[in-house]
């Protein structure tokens, strides 16, 4: 069953593409048949994804009905495709509608296309599994193990070059930066040698963050930083190996606003107050 709020959005999605379609001609055939034909969000994103990823040898049509029995199936998919395209709109100041990252944005793609497969995995359908990673890899240059856990309102901003290992966990409002790896420091071989990352992290572009260790909830990742042990809640850290280098405690009570304003304030507070 349809939530209401996905309702809404996919009625705004569908509105957005219409007034596209008016003022693009000559993209008025991806919009009709990505969005337009399409009566609700999983079978569009069905399409989108399922073009993308199929091949000469596995059809879209097959990975269509692939992904839209997933979908079918698991409401908290999509649920999580929801709050993800409103963890977008709200974080990066230069969208301004759903429709481009739903269309153009290959982190969300990447990302959407990770839940799939993650649910394969967990239904112990290794070999398609596999082959979405495999192909994700390819197509989105973002390499995820089938097995890792990701929350919702999760970004990838750029999203090219991030690499996440098997037993990595990201709970929910997370960002993460191009060319980021979840790791292992290849001391542990078991199946817990990635991290834990908890909610409202951001990773900056380029950092490493390996090993069984924990990113506690809030924390600033610099930009080029490699982390190699614990870190603390609500803390900014840097450097190789990365230090604390300022207590953001004030991040505690922080909430992504809806607010534009807010979202390029806090753009620049990362960017520039903390080597983000």
């Amino acid at each position: 069953m349809v939530s209401l709020k996905n309702l809404k959005l996919w009625n705004k999605i569908q509105g957005e593409a219409r007034l596209l379609f008016k003022k693009e001609p000559i993209l008025s055939k991806l919009y009709e048949k990505s969005i337009l034909n399409h009566d609700k969000l999983s079978h569009s994103l069905s399409y989108i994804l399922s073009t993308k990823l199929s091949t000469s040898i596995i059809s879209s049509k097959k990975l269509f009905n692939c992904f839209s029995e997933i979908y079918s199936k698991n409401i908290f998919i999509i649920n999580s495709v929801v709050k993800d395209l409103k963890a977008i709109l709200e974080r990066d100041p230069v969208v301004n509608n759903y429709i481009t990252p739903l269309l153009y944005f290959k982190g969300f793609h990447a990302l959407e296309s990770h839940r799939l497969s993650n649910y394969l995995w967990k239904k112990k359908k290794y070999e398609l599994s596999t082959y979405l990673q495999s192909r994700i890899s390819t197509v989105f240059s973002v390499d995820i193990h089938p097995r890792a856990y990701i929350g919702s309102g999760i970004v990838f901003d750029h999203a090219h070059g991030i690499v996440i290992g098997e037993g990595a966990i990201i709970e929910d409002d997370v960002s993460i930066f191009h060319s980021v790896t979840l790791g292992a420091t290849g001391k542990n071989t078991s199946i817990n040698r990635h991290p834990i990352i908890r909610k409202q992290v951001v990773i900056g572009a380029g950092a490493k963050i390996l090993g069984n260790i924990e990113v506690g909830q809030g924390v600033k990742i610099g930009a080029g930083s490699i982390v190699l042990k614990n870190v603390p809640p609500f803390v900014t850290v840097a450097g190789i190996p990365a230090k604390i280098i300022k207590n953001v405690n004030i991040c505690k009570n922080f909430s992504f606003e809806k607010n534009k304003n807010n979202s390029m304030h806090y753009t620049k507070f990362l960017q520039y107050g903390d080597g983000i």
